[in-house]
């Protein structure tokens, strides 16, 4: 064979996905991700950037569960990425840093990398990444591979629309024999992050407001009860929202499923209600929005009832009139594709994601699809049963691809990056 081998036994590749909630990290070949961290980014200070320590004026980032889940005084937490694409570079570097050298203590001259990228990544972003891969860290080879494409890859599939619900956008797009096809892609905030917000808000409606951890501390009290003491802890406002959001999330995975049927919650006001204590003590008992904050998947109609919602989607240029539910949003992007593929597209939905996760969401969204779709078309959603194969498709569609041994002359070589520069990565990795 004419060329280096990057893969196989001799050099394990290197698969990186920075999600939007996730940054997950682990070596090609393997059933999931070593190492899994949040893609937020605490930052203190200055202008100029040094990971996790440093003094004077420099920006110093905190990567890392360890890092970020201690309150620090003036700590802003920011996100790498603008609506899925990433734009704060130094951010994106803190998670590489911390991924790469921290996590896996990598000698990063010696294993290719293979990036996960979103499947509406900009040619601008997809250079810089290839750019920073290459000069510093001296990977000795690098991939960039589109998220719908190794998902298509983990759930067995060339051809598929892959239905990608995540923490800040669901995107829809389809996969013609191993490409994705660029015209088919939609995206929309109808995702986790913003059933989150929602959650967080019916909370505080009805008096149960979440406290973060910080917030509190939980003290013995007479007879060896325990009691909450309130901490005054002041903390910046993006840090407090980052907190709350995680609970939030935590209490509507735990709660929440979709309807079987549309979900009307004025109707359905006087459901029995299921219980949760939150981490201060707070038992709360959750009745309609059980079923009505998964609905909004279905029906951005229902978004005006969580105002803190429709006030978070502004802050994205939507509002809950311009949104299409999950169901029409993968019939339209079906019918963006050649009417030749459509057939294979509806028989092969792939749903996937963080957020695909609730109860009965598989078979609402085949029955909405198929009520949407032409009346010969026959609709088959298929998602992983598994919560950690659903959560990672991505990563382990690129551990598949990237440790095959038909793929190892794929890859952009270090000799090619410096021939030829960053721009490359277009034709090899289209």
């Amino acid at each position: 064979m004419s060329g280096p081998v990057y893969g196989g036994d001799e050099v394990n590749a290197v698969v990186l996905d920075l999600g939007s909630q996730q940054t997950k990290a682990g070596y090609a070949g393997e059933d999931t991700p070593k190492y899994v961290f949040p893609s937020s980014v605490g930052v203190v200070g200055g202008d100029s950037m040094d990971v996790d320590g440093g003094s004077g004026g420099k920006r110093t980032l905190y990567v890392g569960t360890h890092a970020l889940s201690h309150r620090r005084e003036g700590m802003e937490i920011v996100s790498p990425f603008q609506e899925g694409v990433i734009s704060d570079w130094e951010a994106a570097e803190g998670l590489l840093e911390h991924a790469l050298k921290q996590q896996m203590r990598l000698d990063t001259a010696s294993h290719p990398v293979m990036l996960a990228e979103p499947s509406f990544n900009s040619r601008e972003a997809r250079e810089k990444a290839v750019e920073l891969l290459f000069e510093n860290y001296d990977c000795p080879a690098v991939f960039m591979a589109k998220n719908a494409v190794l998902s298509s890859f983990a759930s067995g599939r060339q051809t598929s629309l892959v239905v990608d619900a995540g923490h800040e956008r669901t995107v829809v797009a389809a996969v013609h024999d191993g490409f994705l096809l660029q015209k088919s892609v939609l995206t929309s905030p109808l995702a986790g992050q913003l059933l989150a917000q929602c959650m967080a808000a019916a909370l505080e409606a009805r008096g149960n407001a979440v406290r973060p951890r910080y917030e509190f501390t939980r003290k013995e009290g007479p007879g060896g009860k325990l009691e909450v003491v309130p901490v005054d802890a002041p903390s910046t406002a993006s840090y407090r929202r980052w907190c709350v959001e995680a609970i939030a999330g935590d209490v509507k995975d735990a709660i929440c499923r979709v309807s079987d049927n549309a979900f009307d919650p004025e109707e359905n006001a006087n459901i029995p209600t299921v219980t949760y204590e939150l981490p201060d003590g707070q038992e709360i008992a959750v009745g309609a929005d059980r079923f009505g904050i998964p609905e909004v998947l279905f029906n951005p109609g229902l978004l005006p009832r969580y105002p803190p919602a429709v006030e978070a989607l502004k802050a994205r240029q939507a509002t809950p009139e311009g949104l299409q539910g999950i169901p029409h949003l993968t019939n339209d992007c079906i019918s963006k594709c050649d009417v030749d593929i459509r057939k294979d597209l509806y028989g092969g939905i792939v749903l996937t994601g963080g957020t695909a996760g609730f109860v009965a969401l598989r078979d609402r969204l085949e029955k909405e699809v198929a009520e949407l779709a032409p009346q010969m078309a026959k609709v088959k959603v298929v998602s992983p049963a598994n919560a950690v194969e659903r959560r990672y498709s991505v990563w382990i569609g690129g551990s598949i691809l990237a440790s095959l041994g038909t793929f190892q002359q794929m890859w952009m070589s270090k000799a090619e990056y410096r021939e030829y520069g960053a721009g490359l990565i277009h034709k090899k990795a289209p």
